[in-house]
């Protein structure tokens, strides 16, 4: 089951590396930083559906970040601090934040919020959905995918992507979003032509023509959009 990716900010490496491993145990993808600028930085180059963020960074304080993320984006932020004074709280969640969480913090609890939010947000809930785009029908759980009713027969790489895409259905991704959001799992060639490959099997497999593609559709010179055709 793939999910997320979901942002965890804090500058403290053993937290980090305990999100990350539990998080990715439970299914989501994981990006993690130690700054709040490189926070900000990702909130703007990748399609995150969390952020996990810190209040003390060592370079900008976490109400800033909240604040700042807040006002480019509505993705879901739970702060997760050692500040445990109910000022505290009260100021992170009028900043923006849609949860509080103080350390030292239960996983499973963590694990309940971030769920919470997700479903809030209407991008959880506990047996994943299907994608369903008419012709081609994607099902995360098991990580199959249907064209015409029939098994495709994707690749994992090949599986990633096309979940990624079709995720961001309506949206470009560049060669670049794609490379940061898969490359950096190990999923793909740091070689930014391996996407264009990976994108000419997928459309071989799925499209009725893949010389005139119908879903996945090549933006000239910046990447790739998924399309859902109209019905």
């Amino acid at each position: 089951m793939t999910l997320g990716p979901i942002l965890v900010v804090d500058d403290d490496p053993d937290i980090l590396t305990i999100l990350k491993d539990n998080l990715e145990l439970d299914g989501f993808r994981v990006h993690t930083t130690t700054t709040g600028k490189k926070a900000m930085e990702a909130v703007e180059n990748l399609a995150l559906d969390l952020v996990i963020l810190d209040l003390s960074l060592p370079d900008v304080d976490g109400l800033q970040v909240c604040r700042r993320i807040r006002d480019k984006s509505d993705v879901p932020i739970i702060i997760l601090t050692a500040r445990d004074r109910v000022p505290d709280k009260v100021l992170g969640l009028e900043t923006g934040a849609d949860d509080y969480l103080v350390k030292p913090f239960e996983y499973l609890e963590l694990a309940a919020r971030i769920k919470a939010c997700l479903r809030r947000r209407g991008t959880y809930s506990g047996i994943s959905s299907d994608l369903d785009f008419g012709t081609i029908r994607i099902d995360p759980p098991t990580r199959t995918v249907f064209k015409d009713g029939e098994k495709a027969g994707l690749t994992n790489r090949e599986f990633d992507l096309l979940l990624l895409l079709a995720r961001n259905a309506g949206r470009v991704l560049s060669r670049l979003d794609i490379r940061r959001q898969l490359w950096e799992r190990g999923e793909l060639s740091s070689d930014t032509r391996a996407i264009d490959v990976h994108v000419q099997h997928l459309r071989h497999k799925l499209e009725a023509n893949p010389c005139e593609p119908q879903f996945i559709v090549t933006v000239p010179g910046v990447g790739y959009i998924f399309q859902v055709p109209d019905k």
